[in-house]
């Protein structure tokens, strides 16, 4: 798992701060240093999986926020009481940021962490304790349209350039956490894991119903009122206000909402209002090419 720094001035890293936050590849994979170091993988190697953990894997901009919101209202059988006091990246912590997170070992279990990690990039420990995974995947047309609006805000990124200049670069992989169709198709191979795979979409569908998969997965027994309070709760609209998610505790200077909120609007189909009809064409015929042996039955197909 070779991690080397790459120069900012190569035209497709997407990072700004280079200097300061060295951009690094692992597995041609590019990435941000953020909070965490570029020998982070190796980092990875040590950390000791137990089989109840609960790791929520997403590709950027494909519901993360959201499930940090769910996942803890689950476990606490609807007590907000985390939810409301507990940032969510302190309450889900990311396996990014390994070295930053307090007490690893000492948590208690169930420990739910978060990733954007490609399947092939996860330690060992991992690939042989077997720890619950709730995979969520999202329409890429979507995906692309609010990782655009995110890289206007987000201050560590530089200007995505025209749509169509950062869709190419999307469609190509070259953007920070790599191609959405490797991602995908990589966490779709790992039948032997245990996983249960749901959409972004499914839970615009039916919240209920999707809260009710997640908590029979993680052997959370909730009754059909409690299933109701985490699902009104979770609703994206009163998400959006709880302060402990909605990013509004970050300076400006890292994310300027007056840009574009970073929950932005939580439906499915904006790409609709936003990709020209040539562009859809581009996109769509790509996908077909990336994506046609792929089995799994997406919601958006």
């Amino acid at each position: 798992m070779c991690v080397s720094l790459v120069n900012y001035h190569s035209n497709h890293t997407g990072c700004r701060y280079d200097r300061r936050r060295p951009v690094y590849r692992v597995q041609g994979r590019i990435f941000i240093q953020k909070n965490s170091c570029p020998k982070e993988p190796e980092i990875l190697r040590g950390v000791l999986f137990r089989p109840d953990d609960i790791l929520i894997v997403t590709y950027p901009k494909s519901g993360t926020v959201w499930m940090q919101e769910i996942v803890p209202l689950i476990l606490s059988q609807g007590d907000p009481v985390v939810v409301d006091t507990v940032p969510n990246w302190d309450r889900v912590p990311w396996l990014e940021a390994r070295a930053y997170i307090q007490n690893l070992d000492q948590r208690p279990s169930p420990r739910v962490f978060i990733t954007h990690f490609q399947y092939n990039m996860m330690p060992t420990g991992f690939l042989k304790v077997k720890p619950r995974v709730i995979y969520v995947m999202r329409n890429p047309r979507d995906v692309f349209t609010s990782y655009l609006h995110f890289s206007r805000m987000a201050s560590y990124l530089v200007s995505p350039g025209t749509q169509t200049e950062f869709l190419n670069k999307f469609l190509d992989g070259k953007v920070i956490f790599g191609s959405w169709f490797d991602h995908v198709k990589g966490w779709l191979s790992a039948t032997e894991q245990h996983i249960m795979y749901i959409s972004y979409e499914e839970m615009i569908l039916d919240l209920e119903a999707s809260v009710t998969r997640m908590a029979q997965f993680l052997d959370t027994p909730l009754d059909s009122e409690m299933i109701r309070k985490i699902t009104d709760r979770c609703v994206f609209k009163n998400m959006k206000k709880n302060k402990m998610s909605n990013y509004s505790l970050m300076p400006s200077t890292m994310m300027d909402q007056n840009v574009s909120e970073f929950l932005r609007k939580g439906i499915a189909g904006d790409w609709k209002n936003h990709l020209t009809a040539a562009e859809a064409e581009n996109f769509d015929e790509f996908y077909r090419k990336q994506m046609k042996d792929v089995k799994y039955t997406f919601v958006w197909d």
